[in-house]
């Protein structure tokens, strides 16, 4: 490609058609790639079209690591509910998942983690391993030999101090009086990510309660010396952050001593009020299982029985998170992701082919437009004049609608050619306006909030369980850049400050950081797309960083891949690892926006894709691809090997969908947001 640019965005952008220009003619060898793609995404078509469920819906599993198991049990037999045959087919899954130096890992080939192996060696014992059997012999030795429990996280922790194996008083203190902080004080529960929000309130109540149940055993095994199981830790200097926040610590340990016992109890019943005004329709909370535990042991310690219809629904909500496998194991997901997968499934199928108007298109669509959120959540105390719109993740989360699903799912239905479009453009409006006043002040999106942005959460000493904040991210930004190109708002200012903000955040090396998947490789494969679509050509120099990298980091096999420690060693990791099916599709979605169709890069990795594919039109792919705390928790979304694949194949063999003017937008939503 010869054609320059100053690299501005302030001129007026070209369509994306002159961004895909660079297509080389059809040769044997080509057309040999292109009939194998064909056959793979017609392969990848049938499968999908045969998995998705009655009222419109897909879901995959959403696997992450064991300690979603070992907490259930431990929640259940904090409860007195654990039976032999929840605890059996736990300890099956459990085990199913040590490896071989005894350890458990985060994520599939990763290595041992202290605080998962603990868990996972206590549900054990739970379910009746005995101590010198040879895998939990394995298991505590590794555990001594990292410092034992005193070592763990704080999380892990305060579920081994609610049955006596730890001492409250060695945990950070979590008054629940944070309830009453206003919205402007450092701290608030509002400073923190929804997904921590809804965790760290509930436990403001067990930290004050401070529970303790008679435990069913010792756990003298996993202490490097039982005699002294917390040995004393010299405090960061005073000057620094941790040891601000350390000392803090101790000015909150001696409020508890002097807290006024009417404002204790106020605080308490504010924090439980709190909660159950959040239980979702179907009994969980936030769609997602760690708040979900925690709210049912606060609302248990306040007094709340089983039988109670908020603490009944949410432990029935809880074994809907439960997949029974066949062989009698049983794993607990973290949360659920229909929506997700339903609107990139929508997507991949249009993208691949299948006519816009194909009934069980139409069906998905009345399925997603049916899960639209018309409610203010807790975004609303940051947006208190926006209106409501959009989508959640889950399939109850109406409190917390993502702006990542929203974009995606109005790109899904502007696919589709629905028999009510007024209602489509309806929803689609809805969904860009709450878009666009989501939007933080540095031009960019993040997830759940607007400028989740305060420094201090992270710093909390309670806080060592991954990212508790929201700051904007790439890949988020991405897909809103990309839907508002999608609607006619290429040119908006709104718009146009999300791309500079990409342009700004790109990395030296041409990538992308991923916040919500693996990692620069999905950073990468989200934004290039995105800024084509909103007009920049591929001879833009930072599409042409972008495509130099993809291509020094190809695997030799012509797929890619990224391994879950490039968000720890960067250099040593970024866009390396064993080839994966989604990883690959990332890569080629970049590619093929950037204009480099006819590349080698291209068909190497299309081929790559068409021959490992498995007969019955899936891809195998147990390494983890996708993000829920960089490092700390990954998923391996089972759908992902399969939806983006065949989005890939699809735009190799047919290019962009909205190229192809196969449903352009109407006008009504993208005015209707240029109308707020």
């Amino acid at each position: 490609m010869t054609a320059t640019t100053d690299g501005s965005t302030g001129a007026t952008l070209p369509s994306r058609a002159a961004a895909a220009s660079d297509i080389t003619r059809t040769t044997p060898e080509t057309a040999g790639v292109h009939e194998a793609a064909a056959r793979a995404a017609q392969r990848a078509t049938d499968f999908l079209l045969a998995t998705q469920d009655s009222q419109g819906w897909w879901k995959g599993d959403l696997e992450t690591n064991v300690t979603m198991d070992a907490e259930d049990l431990l929640l259940r037999q904090f409860l007195g509910i654990l039976d032999e045959r929840t605890a059996g087919a736990a300890a099956k899954f459990i085990r199913g998942e040590q490896r071989a130096d005894g350890t458990w890992a985060t994520f599939y080939g990763g290595p041992g983690e202290l605080s998962t192996t603990i868990e996972a060696y206590v549900a054990l014992r739970l379910a009746g391993d005995t101590p010198d059997a040879p895998h939990m012999a394995r298991a505590s030795a590794w555990i001594r030999e990292r410092g034992g429990i005193a070592a763990a996280r704080v999380f892990t922790r305060i579920w081994l101090a609610l049955f006596g194996w730890w001492k409250w008083d060695d945990l950070p203190e979590l008054p629940p009086e944070l309830i009453y902080f206003p919205t402007w004080f450092p701290l608030n529960i509002y400073n923190f990510g929804c997904w921590a929000r809804q965790t760290i309130v509930p436990l403001t109540i067990v930290s004050a309660k401070r529970p303790v149940r008679p435990a069913p055993f010792a756990l003298d095994e996993l202490h490097t010396d039982p005699a002294r199981p917390n040995p004393p830790q010299p405090l960061a200097p005073v000057l620094s952050w941790d040891g601000l926040f350390q000392r803090l610590d101790k000015v909150v340990r001696g409020y508890r001593k002097v807290a006024v016992r009417r404002l204790r109890k106020a605080a308490l019943n504010s924090a439980a009020r709190w909660i159950v005004e959040r239980q979702e329709n179907d009994g969980c909370w936030g769609g997602i299982q760690p708040p979900a535990v925690y709210s049912v042991i606060a609302l248990h310690l306040l007094g709340y029985d089983l039988e109670h219809p908020v603490l009944r629904e949410g432990l029935a909500s809880l074994d809907r998170f439960a997949v029974w496998r066949e062989d009698g194991a049983r794993m607990i997901e973290a949360c659920q992701s229909p929506v997700w997968d339903t609107c990139l499934a929508t997507i991949a199928l249009v993208d691949a082919g299948l006519p816009v108007d194909h009934p069980q298109l139409v069906k998905a669509a009345d399925w997603m437009i049916g899960e639209e959120i018309v409610r203010p959540g807790d975004w609303a105390v940051r947006r208190p004049q926006l209106p409501p719109g959009g989508w959640a993740f889950e399939f109850h989360n109406d409190n917390y609608p993502d702006i990542d699903d929203t974009a995606e799912v109005a790109l899904a239905l502007r696919r589709v050619r629905h028999h009510d479009p007024e209602r489509v453009d309806r929803s689609i409006g809805r969904a860009v306006r709450w878009n666009l006043g989501m939007q933080s002040k540095n031009g960019a999106w993040g997830a759940f909030d607007v400028d989740n942005t305060s420094p201090f959460p992270n710093r909390l000493p309670f806080c060592d369980f991954g990212e508790v904040i929201d700051p904007p991210s790439a890949d988020v930004t991405a897909h809103v850049v990309e839907m508002l190109a999608a609607e006619g708002l290429a040119h908006d200012p709104r718009t146009r400050r999300g791309i500079d903000w990409l342009l700004a955040d790109q990395e030296p090396n041409g990538s992308w950081f991923g916040r919500w998947g693996v990692n620069y490789i999905y950073g990468t494969g989200s934004v290039v797309p995105a800024l084509t679509a909103a007009g920049l050509p591929g001879s833009h120099p930072a599409i042409r960083r972008a495509v130099r990298w993809l291509e020094s980091v190809q695997n030799d096999d012509g797929g890619w891949g990224e391994d879950l420690r490039s968000y720890k060693y960067a250099k040593e990791w970024s866009g390396r690892g064993a080839s994966t099916a989604s990883q690959t599709a990332w890569a080629l979605m970049a590619l093929l926006a950037a204009g480099e169709k006819g590349s080698k890069a291209v068909e190497r990795g299309v081929q790559w894709l068409a021959e490992t594919q498995r007969e019955d039109g899936t891809w195998d792919e147990p390494y983890f691809t996708g993000t829920g705390f960089p490092w700390d928790f990954s998923i391996n979304y089972h759908l992902y090997r399969q939806v983006f694949p065949l989005t890939a194949l699809g735009r190799y063999l047919h290019g962009d969908p909205f190229e192809r003017r196969l449903l352009a937008p109407s006008g009504k939503a993208s005015s209707q947001a240029e109308g707020d």
